[in-house]
């Protein structure tokens, strides 16, 4: 089975739902045969390389709400990470263009570290206040998880892996996906947002169950 999931490391809801689809898979008889693929997808593709502004007022300008209001609205999604079992720093947060996050992401997944990348970045984001835009940043957290620092800096330095960014985006609108995490299910179930493990572990039984149908059925003649 293979499920593809559209998410930006700059997304609270990002994290928490990938984090809710772990626990569901971990319970899932058939989690060794699941294959998670992330995808690109900016919430801001306009961003400037580092927004100066402090998160919770770009909030409160961003949706056109007091200060008080988004810093409930910040709030309320860490308590909710909280309860998943992450825990962000969201005062800390160094907002900014992801653009070469996601083509670090695709890069790592070349060379099948994909789903370490992506926690990596998250994490970075969100719990330690890390630039995610900053190249030398990026460099960091690649090597880290185990990618080769050089060719990390000249993926950074060149346009590597733009392509396939703009790739996932444009598929993303043709899906109609305009909000994440987006998660599809064998190219046919989509469920959208960060629902409950419940909600993903009935899905991942679902789709298992229409596949096993599928393949006891009698061939047509």
């Amino acid at each position: 089975m293979q499920v593809d999931i559209w998410s930006d490391v700059v997304c609270p809801w990002c994290y928490i739902g990938k984090r809710r689809f772990e626990s569901a898979l971990a319970e899932f008889e058939g989690r060794d045969d699941v294959r998670v693929v992330w995808h690109s997808f900016e919430l801001d593709p306009s961003a400037p390389r580092r927004r100066e502004q402090p998160t919770i007022e770009y909030l409160a300008s961003k949706y056109g709400m007091p200060l008080a209001q988004a810093q409930q609205m910040e709030d309320n999604v860490t308590s909710v990470a909280s309860a998943e079992g992450l825990t962000y720093d969201l005062a800390n947060t160094k907002s900014g263009n992801s653009f070469d996050a996601h083509r670090l992401i695709h890069f790592a997944a070349a060379n099948g570290k994909q789903d370490e990348m992506k926690e990596r970045l998250l994490a970075a984001y969100f719990t330690e206040g890390k630039a995610i835009s900053d190249a030398a940043t990026l460099v960091e957290l690649a090597e880290q998880v185990g990618l080769d620092r050089d060719e990390a800096v000249a993926v950074l330095g060149s346009d590597a892996f733009a392509a396939e960014v703009r790739g996932d985006e444009g598929t993303a609108q043709q899906l109609g996906i305009s909000g994440v995490p987006f998660f599809v299910f064998e190219q046919k179930y989509g469920v959208s947002g960060a629902q409950s493990s419940e909600v993903f572990a009935r899905v991942l039984a679902q789709v298992a169950d229409d596949a096993m149908a599928v393949a006891s059925s009698p061939p047509a003649h």
